[in-house]
């Protein structure tokens, strides 16, 4: 997987990249702000830019939507300190693969990698749960939010908000690691294409 870093932060960059190419990916290029991000993707065509939120010139989500409108086939994946949901659901309507804290392990981040080279979206638990509590009001968003959803399913997110991890999830249900990620999959995917149709006519999907 051919992978582009856009932060303004170098220590940051350089870290990240230091541990992506230690885990045996290619980086094939770094940039310090949103226009040169869009330029070198453009001109690298990565399978993937971890981006930045906030960044000098142009903001991440905007690079986003840039990128997106050029190189449909490239995934981009957000990398911030915001857990705003106005940021989420902004980043999810212009087609990002995923979103995740800068807080992440290392062991935490190279899995949520792992899960895009197998279909899934980048997106923690952590995030879920805020995701759960974001929807609890009004009731009607969560309502229709769930309807989409097996009861099994509504009970994993329950589970997921109270903290659980991937693995007593799996014990809690009785069901596989592999399991839980699917289902957390499959509500992502609906939250994001429940989002985007409420705030856009436009249809934004993660497939």
């Amino acid at each position: 997987m051919k992978i582009l870093v856009a932060d303004d932060h170098s220590l940051f960059r350089d870290g990240i990249i230091s541990l992506l190419e230690a885990a045996g990916y290619e980086v094939v290029g770094q940039v310090g702000n949103g226009r040169m991000a869009v330029e070198e993707a453009l001109r690298l065509r990565p399978d993937l830019v971890l981006m930045d939120i906030n960044m000098p010139q142009m903001n991440g989500v905007e690079a986003l939507r840039l990128i997106k409108a050029k190189l449909p086939g490239t995934q981009v994946v957000m990398l911030t300190v915001s857990d705003v949901d106005a940021d989420l659901i902004e980043a999810v309507k212009c087609g990002a693969r995923g979103y995740l804290m800068k807080d992440l392990s290392a062991p935490e981040f190279l899995e949520m990698l792992g899960g895009l080279e197998r279909g899934e979206a980048a997106i923690t638990r952590k995030t879920v749960s805020h995701l759960m509590d974001s929807l609890a009001v009004p009731s009607r968003r969560q309502h229709d939010l769930t309807n989409d959803l097996t009861q099994r399913e509504i009970e994993l997110l329950q589970l997921v908000a109270r903290g659980l991890s991937n693995k007593a999830l799996a014990h809690e249900l009785s069901i596989s690691e592999n399991t839980v990620k699917y289902h957390l999959r499959k509500y992502y995917r609906s939250w994001a294409r429940k989002t985007a149709q409420r705030q856009s006519p436009t249809q934004f999907l993660l497939a």
